[in-house]
């Protein structure tokens, strides 16, 4: 675990103002009749525009088939994380996960929203309200001198509330030079267990929950995770650094 000083927090800034910017390009961007490639195409561009580099493309960890194709995860409806750009078309309704992460000045940020394609749904409004709000849970328990579980427990206390299924085999983690550092960031836990918070730390949290149950399939392809029975899932994240006057959203939206 690599504790940042209060300099580089703020030269990880420009990192976070960034991704927030293309986080909220897509969202205004995406229309129904598009295809996941083309919401890659344009994140793409933004990123060469802004003389970026994107961390995801090429990225080729063991779970993999193949290194990854694009600098987006674009995950819809029933597909919660690591969804590959391809020519699916987006229809009315859908839920759409993106995530992103990229190098700015030797620094990386990594965010994610999910919103709804057209025509909105009770069921799927309900279930990303959620996601949004145990993010703001997790973030709220990043305290300086609260402990890792303190952040699991406020994530898992609101999607067990609601009813929604969590699986914490995938969550947040630390972030830095690289997108993934220590330590795991979980969306289930105890609080007052884990590792003591400390200022400098900087993580992404990042809740993903499942209108079902909490078991999840990969596809072929290694990289997209899916509920196991088919239900709509969300997926919300920010970069955070923990201060010793609180945590700190550096990929905050307007």
């Amino acid at each position: 675990m690599a504790l940042k000083t209060p300099a580089e927090i703020e030269q990880m800034r420009p990192a976070g103002r960034f991704i927030a910017s293309v986080l909220t390009s897509l969202r205004e961007y995406a229309q129904v009749g598009m295809t996941t490639n083309d919401l890659d195409a344009h994140a793409h561009r933004l990123i060469d525009e802004a003389g970026a580099r994107s961390v995801y493309l090429g990225y080729h960890p063991s779970f993999g088939a193949v290194p990854y194709p694009g600098v987006l995860c674009t995950s819809v409806n029933d597909a919660a994380l690591h969804g590959l750009p391809s020519d699916l078309v987006l229809q009315d309704g859908d839920v759409l996960s993106v995530d992103i992460a990229a190098e700015v000045e030797g620094w990386v940020a990594d965010s994610a929203l999910t919103f709804q394609l057209g025509t909105p749904t009770p069921e799927a409004q309900q279930l990303i309200l959620t996601t949004e709000r145990a993010l703001a849970a997790g973030i709220a328990a990043a305290q300086p001198g609260a402990r890792m579980g303190d952040v699991s427990a406020a994530i898992g206390r609101i999607g067990r509330q609601a009813g929604y299924g969590i699986n914490a085999d995938f969550g947040g983690h630390g972030v830095g030079r690289t997108m993934h550092e220590d330590p795991h960031v979980p969306n289930l836990g105890r609080a007052g267990t884990g590792e003591r918070l400390k200022p400098g730390l900087v993580i992404a949290i990042e809740p993903w929950f499942m209108a079902g149950g909490d078991a999840y399939v990969v596809d072929p392809d290694g990289w997209t995770i899916r509920s196991a029975d088919g239900s709509l899932t969300a997926h919300a994240e920010h970069t955070i650094a923990i201060t010793k006057r609180g945590p700190v959203v550096l990929t905050a939206r307007d």
